[in-house]
């Protein structure tokens, strides 16, 4: 008692000794021993630093729990009594302050404030700390090891002999280094770190740093010793404890790569290893940085939430990101090994070396990264064609940032909440797709010029926007022919300007074109899907938006694109001669869709019937994919009239892209039960499609494009019942169960084959049966694909109950499941009841702004689109507004629900007309 009373005492009298920027205690911010707690922002104050972590830690893995210690070096800024810093669901057994020689500044036991809502504690020191004086704050602790998939967590994993066995991981972006030690868990808290573990003599430790030396310390334990860390933000630090097996190899510059897995998966290892190590040495070459680290580790987690997760030296990876074999992973299976690999490895540099200031630029890690997979695999791996998959990538972003519920790519973040829902498509995706029309704006060379001296500029420490944009602009002064090439009578172009439109506003940018002789009247307005120009919002919703978008075209009369910077509403470009057709965006290397007036249209139809290949692969596809985007300006006939040159095409992107809009409107139309078009529609397709489907041979020969169309194009056709594809696909799958499994199948083709024997209750149960036993995660999904292919709602619910119990199903597939579930006709209100149903449960497991739960609530919300079903998720949502109210999800899945409704108001009754007539 007489304890808190001077603690109290000094709230008052000593509180004006800390920096100025921290606010006084507010009378409900109050520490959960009832005493005001003092400090009430979310964001940490900045008048303490870490400097260097001494960090002990101990898992046990029969009583899962851990427990560990921590000597903080410290750095005072403004003198003060308290030390603000993290902890969630830790117990604080001791803290202590220690002086430069280590010794304790009081002989008393100093108490620990705990105040939960903002994940902070506060230690008081009855000393002042002076600025300028070096101090170690010393803690113990322990807590168990988390069940979820956040801090330090427990991961199991089940051996042939089906014995359960244990590890412990750490996953800490974006706040949950927190939950493992307290800590100064936020991004410019840059520090060292000095890592001590102690484990059982049947297991391994690993950390960020090479290990140093093995000390036995007794009682069957041993304590490793790890190198000094880099210098780093807390998110980044990671251990693990595990009896996996590795396998190792040596970049040319001596860096020493190993790939960890469950010992009876360690043969699935040696592609990652290949990958690494090429992927490794390319991005030394290409950003002229040596990766500062003497070793980089890659494991695969039985149970990981996301894809994988970029640690400095201990990259960790869901099994099916990491572990890849060649008897039963497919071609896309292989390209997604390699991107996550290239992604989590240019996070060494973007992120890790140089990290953004606060979680608001999260996109200078990941869509960097995002964009770095791609520049990178087109060097190494050529034969992978990522650039047909980059198109994709560009076209998920602007259907995100066409509705209205998007957001700018940097946007405003501070609790975990918001700042777990900044790890989206704008992130990624946008800020990937922003990146790529930079980098042909300033050309190759300007690009990598100027990231190489924002790395060196700001390595070891953090950065912001416009640090980026300062070092872009420094190097262009090299690069002016670059500049110029862009016709911005003799303006100056203020790159900073420039990229603000496009980070700091939300949206994409349509872009009108109308050809009247040799001049071309263009214009730029708010792309937006579901608000028609006669809603009464439309103006306000259009009000101050404006892009300094980078203009590209080609005509029928032009060898070689020509550039333009549109910074203004409207612009007039004259051309040099008269021109039979026009198409912006070449290669869709711009950020933005092209809307072009009826003749504009109606030319490049015709041009594509005529001659499809005067365009490029890419300017097919975009046509293709602008043409659909835009049914809310032009009728949905003008999309049909275009793609249907289809049969002459021969590149698989154009292809999939004409088909999987078909292939979406079917499914929509299906769940609403129109029977006479989606017969009518499938009918057309099956028709139209008929040369492609047949010429596809079941075997994983060709190319990497031709096997990802074969993949495609037989699942689609036996999904429709297509005869000659659901026979060869039932003939392949009984082979398969009688040779018990043994039978390796083509893997291209093995997803659909299992989802055809899915569809009797013996395959089902088969396959069920397989999914349990099986040691490869990658043939797992495939399983799980196919058992919620099944059009029995009670096999669906089970699969739903097997997911939620976690054991047969792992919790992290899960998410995946509810969709697979959702997107099924007979699953899509299943699903839904479902979530509904087990709401809590469900955040327990995922929490509130995680991938996890994102993807359960888009996954099932967007199956809808009728006004009943906008109305039940309304009410469902309203229900638990006071957990919900801040998610940005759910105006995303809701608005998608819209657009759903909105798209069959206006496009069924021209599509039923449209296709009576074709099949006519």
């Amino acid at each position: 008692m007489h304890l808190l009373l001077v603690i109290l005492l000094f709230l008052e009298s000593q509180f004006c000794v800390q920096s100025s920027d921290s606010n006084s205690p507010a009378g409900d911010n109050l520490a959960t021993n009832g005493l005001p707690f003092p400090w009430s922002k979310v964001r940490l104050p900045n008048y303490i630093v870490p400097v260097h972590y001494h960090l002990l830690i101990h898992p046990n893995l029969t009583t899962l729990k851990f427990s560990g210690s921590v000597k903080i070096e410290i750095d005072v800024k403004n003198n003060t009594n308290w030390v603000v810093l993290h902890s969630k669901n830790l117990k604080i057994f001791t803290a202590t302050v220690l002086d430069e020689n280590e010794a304790h500044l009081s002989d008393k036991v100093l108490s620990v404030l705990e105040y939960p809502a903002h994940e902070q504690i506060a230690i008081f020191s009855p000393k002042i700390l002076t600025s300028g004086e070096k101090y170690f704050l010393y803690l113990e602790f322990g807590a168990p090891l988390s069940d979820g998939f956040y801090g330090f967590y427990k991961s199991t994993y089940k051996t042939k002999a089906g014995e359960t066995r244990v590890l412990a991981s750490t996953h800490f972006e974006p706040t949950s280094a927190r939950m493992a030690l307290p800590c100064f868990d936020e991004p410019i808290f840059k520090a060292n770190y000095t890592v001590r573990i102690r484990r059982g003599p049947s297991h391994i430790a690993l950390s960020n740093m090479p290990l140093e030396q093995t000390v036995e310390i007794g009682n069957g334990l041993f304590e490793d010793h790890f190198e000094v860390s880099v210098k780093m933000s807390s998110y980044l630090l990671a251990f693990i404890v595990c009896d996996f097996r590795s396998v190792s190899g040596m970049t040319a510059t001596g860096i020493n790569i190993s790939i960890y897995a469950v010992p009876e998966k360690w043969h699935q290892t040696h592609y990652a290893l290949e990958a690494a190590l090429r992927l490794l040495e390319f991005y030394e070459q290409y950003f002229n940085i040596l990766y500062p680290l003497p070793k980089m580790d890659l494991i695969a987690i039985p149970d990981f939430q996301s894809g994988a997760m970029e640690n400095w030296g201990l990259t960790t990876y869901r099994e099916t990101s990491l572990l890849y074999d060649p008897d039963i992973s497919s071609a896309s299976d292989k390209l997604w090994v390699t991107l996550v690999i290239g992604h989590e490895l240019a996070h060494q540099w973007f992120g890790n070396l140089v990290t953004m200031e606060w979680w608001n630029d999260i996109w200078l890690n990941e869509g960097f990264a995002r964009y770095m997979e791609f520049v990178s695999l087109e060097a190494v791996y050529p034969e992978l064609k990522v650039e047909d998959h980059f198109l994709d990538t560009c076209f998920g972003a602007i259907g995100r940032d066409s509705l209205n519920s998007s957001r700018p790519i940097s946007s405003l973040a501070e609790n975990p909440t918001q700042i777990k829902e900044m790890f989206d498509t704008v992130s990624y995706d946008k800020g990937a797709c922003i990146l790529h029309m930079l980098r042909n704006f300033l050309t190759n060379e300007g690009f990598q010029s100027g990231i190489i001296r924002y790395l060196r500029r700001f390595r070891y420490s953090n950065a912001r926007n416009e640090d980026l944009w300062d070092s872009l602009i420094k190097v262009c002064h090299f690069f002016i022919p670059c500049l110029f090439s862009y016709r911005f009578a003799g303006e100056h172009i203020d790159l900073k300007k420039m990229m603000s439109t496009w980070t700091l506003q939300k949206g994409i940018p349509l872009v009108t074109v109308r050809r009247q002789g040799r001049r071309l009247y263009v214009g730029q307005e708010r792309f937006l899907k579901i608000v028609l120009p006669n809603d009464p919002s439309w103006n306000s919703l259009q009000e101050g938006y404006l892009w300094h978008i980078p203009l590209t075209y080609k005509t029928s009369h032009s060898e070689h694109e020509v550039k333009h910077l549109l910074t203004t509403k409207s612009d007039v470009l004259t051309l040099d001669e008269e021109v039979d057709w026009v198409k912006l965006n070449t290669d869709m290397n711009g950020y933005y869709i092209v809307h072009y007036d009826e003749e504009g249209w109606n030319c490049l139809t015709e041009l594509l019937r005529v001659n499809h290949t005067a365009l490029s692969f890419k300017d097919r596809a975009s046509l293709i994919h602008n043409a659909f985007q835009l049914v809310t300006k032009i009728s949905i006939t003008v999309a049909l009239d275009l793609i249907g040159y289809l049969k002459s095409e021969t590149h698989n992107v154009p292809l999939l892209q004409g088909l999987g809009y078909l292939q979406s409107f079917y499914k929509l139309i299906e769940k609403r039960h129109i029977a006479d078009v989606t017969h009518n529609l499938k009918t057309y397709i099956l028709q139209y499609f008929r040369d492609v489907i047949d010429k596809q041979t079941w075997s994983d020969d060709g190319t990497v494009s031709d096997r990802r169309l074969r993949e495609e194009v037989l699942s689609l056709a036996c999904d429709f019942n297509y005869p000659p594809c659901l026979e060869k696909a039932k003939q392949l799958f009984n082979s398969w169960v009688d040779s018990n499994g043994t039978v390796s199948l083509p893997t291209d083709v093995s997803e659909t084959v299992y989802m055809v024997g899915a569809q009797d209750d013996s395959g089902w149960a088969y396959l069920l049966e397989k999914y349990g036993v099986s040691m490869c995660e990658t043939e797992k999904s495939k399983f799980l694909s196919a058992l919620a292919s099944s059009k029995d709602s009670k096999k669906l619910s089970r699969l739903l109950q097997l997911g939620m119990g976690g054991t047969v199903i792992k919790t992290q597939n899960l998410p995946s499941l509810i969709y697979m579930v959702a997107r099924n006709p007979v699953g899509h209100f299943l699903a839904w009841d479902f979530v509904k149903k087990h709401w809590n449960e469900l955040v327990e497991k995922f929490p509130l702004g995680s991938f996890g739960i994102r993807s359960i609530i888009v996954g099932t919300v967007t199956q809808f689109s009728s006004t009943e079903e906008l109305r039940e998720v309304e009410v469902f949502f309203k229900s638990i507004t006071e957990q919900v109210s801040q998610l940005r999800v759910i105006q995303v899945a809701t608005e998608n629900l819209e657009k759903n409704i909105m798209w069959l108001k206006r496009n069924l009754e021209t599509m039923r007309t449209w296709l009576q007539q074709r099949l006519n």
